[in-house]
């Protein structure tokens, strides 16, 4: 005999709710598919359903659930749409934030330095690759993130045709890979920026006889000119609403004859805030700009020269990232608790797993001020 979920009591009707939903992803409570999802405590159900995404991730944190293929559990839930089949009133309030505040404003740049890239420079060391690259790497004919990653600086190069005595303007520099890589390679004079003390620190100690310059720096305050400029993952920082004032900003610090190359994740939709789990625990005041948001930006200021999409290289990157994260564990537990360990796990595999769904992207895009004489080369290998 059937009832209706009227009658049944709340604890089994969240239950069948939540798992009516995952039926959709083809995820089983408690099954035996690497992909399934196992429930420790059975308030995971009322949380979600109350919080959503970020109820998904604190749940996991406390260890409320598990999946032997976590990665594959957030692929098949974002696959079928099940982030907007919860309408919560967190993500309602957050939204009304993004909203009526400025969250990227210039006194609130640096929060993401301190509260992300700041935590500890030994962690990204142990994560990244040796030259501490944090953003996709390019996997066309890369067997190591080594190799992925240096394949991608020497396209970045390529793609805005260095020469030796440019001057080059590194909008969100990290540790100075790019800057040291290019400066090395292509003879460059490079000036790096950043909003995170601890990449500052390290920059310049890694960049020690180079002609380059590290800044602890937020991109407004910049009124110098630059034969080219960069900006490797930055843009994620910066905000709808600031997105026409970062661009207006490049083009006065370019020269007529530059180049621009902006590499950023996009979203296939336009929206104003970012998943609120990421926002509270791992990128406050991020978003995901679409490929509407960024052309909106540059009209009038730039000619569009190249649009490349490997959004799904960072699918494999992520993986990388993660392994080298699991496998230092043994060591960064020392400075680190189980929540920690659950919390940077959730945060890698299921951006791994959303690269996979295909529901966000990896664009590089190189902008002219004015269009490139006889037409841009794209420098593809």
């Amino acid at each position: 005999m059937s009832y209706p979920l009227a009658v049944i009591k709340p604890e089994k009707r969240m239950h069948k709710r939540v798992q009516q939903l995952l039926s959709y992803a083809d995820v089983k409570i408690n099954g035996h598919r690497p992909w399934d999802i196992h429930i420790n405590n059975n308030d995971f159900y009322s949380r979600v359903l109350r919080s959503g995404s970020l109820g998904l991730g604190e749940t996991y944190m406390e260890g409320m659930w598990d999946s032997r293929q976590l990665d594959e559990f957030i692929c098949r839930i974002i696959k079928a749409d099940l982030p907007n089949k919860i309408h919560s009133f967190v993500d309602f309030l957050f939204f009304l934030q993004a909203v009526i505040l400025n969250l990227q404003s210039p006194s609130r740049a640096y929060e993401v330095g301190r509260r992300h890239y700041d935590i500890d420079n030994n962690l990204y060391q142990r994560m990244l690759d040796k030259r501490m690259i944090y953003s996709c790497g390019f996997w066309k004919h890369a067997t190591s993130l080594d190799k992925a990653q240096e394949a991608k600086l020497d396209m970045v190069c390529r793609k805005l045709e260095f020469a030796p005595g440019m001057r080059i303007l590194d909008i969100g520099c990290g540790w100075g890979g790019m800057a040291k890589f290019a400066a090395e390679n292509y003879g460059v004079e490079v000036v790096g920026i950043t909003i995170s003390k601890e990449q500052a620190n390290l920059a310049k100690e890694s960049c020690t006889g180079l002609p380059i310059d590290i800044r602890l720096q937020d991109y407004r305050s910049l009124d110098e000119t630059f034969d080219r400029i960069l900006s490797l993952g930055m843009f994620e920082h910066v905000g709808y609403k600031n997105y026409r004032i970062y661009i207006t900003k490049a083009r006065s610090l370019l020269k007529e004859n530059g180049l621009f190359l902006l590499h950023t994740i996009g979203n296939n939709h336009s929206q104003k805030t970012i998943d609120s789990w990421i926002h509270k625990y791992i990128f406050p005041n991020s978003m995901l700009p679409s490929a509407s948001q960024i052309t909106r930006a540059y009209e009038d200021f730039f000619v569009l020269e190249d649009w490349h999409n490997f959004g799904a290289d960072y699918d494999k990157t992520l993986m990388h990232w993660f392994n080298n994260f699991k496998d230092s564990w043994h060591e960064l537990k020392k400075h680190y608790d189980d929540r920690f360990y659950r919390m940077w796990k959730y945060y890698l595999l299921s951006c791994a797993g959303s690269f996979r769904a295909r529901e966000i992207q990896l664009w590089q895009i190189v902008l002219s001020p004015n269009g490139v004489p006889g037409g841009y080369k794209a420098q593809y290998k």
